[in-house]
């Protein structure tokens, strides 16, 4: 049974609840490279071959557990403004995202995800809290950019920074990125007057 296929509630929501503790748990024990299947069946409380119904590997298993570590706990807060807003959301996403547990999980998201669907969700993770700042801005009467252009001038370029060029990356690129992005006004220039 594929990770999208499972209805909230019920026997499969303890399952899946019971094994993503089991994984946190031993990680933290005895370290990622240590765990194993039978392990982590153990832990949980279940069958080696529940998780291999489920799952279908442990690498699959790791990115199902990343995705879920990977969704943001709380809504963006609101800063009273859109620069204020964006900035702040860039800068913990950032912190989150380059930590040495976010590339873990971002690393075992992607790792165990053969078509896509699990770098497609933590996408969308950060296209709904991008959302939540944009319409908040819009219901104060700011203008903004569309999600999808936040995506690809602030998200993006994070991602990769954070995926294959991490030296010297700090709140300040952050925080530019998101200048780059609103003028100082803190309207976007790309919407006319």
């Amino acid at each position: 049974m594929s990770r999208q296929m499972v209805r909230p509630g019920g026997r499969s929501a303890r399952v899946q609840a019971s094994v993503h503790t089991a994984v946190r748990e031993l990680a933290a024990e005895v370290g990622r490279d240590a765990l194993t299947v039978p392990m982590i069946a153990q832990r949980a409380g279940v069958t080696p071959s529940t998780i291999y119904r489920r799952w279908g590997d442990l690498q699959e298993l790791l990115s199902d557990v990343a995705v879920e570590r990977l969704r943001p706990d709380t809504a963006p807060r609101d800063h009273g403004a859109l620069p204020a807003d964006l900035t702040a959301w860039a800068e913990q996403f950032l912190d989150e995202m380059s930590s040495a547990s976010g590339r873990a999980y971002i690393r075992d998201a992607l790792l165990g995800d053969p078509d896509g669907g699990n770098a497609g969700q933590c996408s969308a993770y950060a296209a709904e809290q991008i959302d939540v700042i944009l319409n908040r801005a819009t219901e104060r009467g700011e203008e903004t950019p569309g999600v999808e252009t936040v995506m690809d001038r602030v998200v993006s370029p994070l991602m990769y920074r954070i995926l294959f060029r991490p030296d010297g990356l700090d709140a300040a690129y952050a925080r530019g990125l998101v200048t780059g992005l609103l003028d100082p006004t803190g309207r976007w220039p790309g919407k006319a007057a």
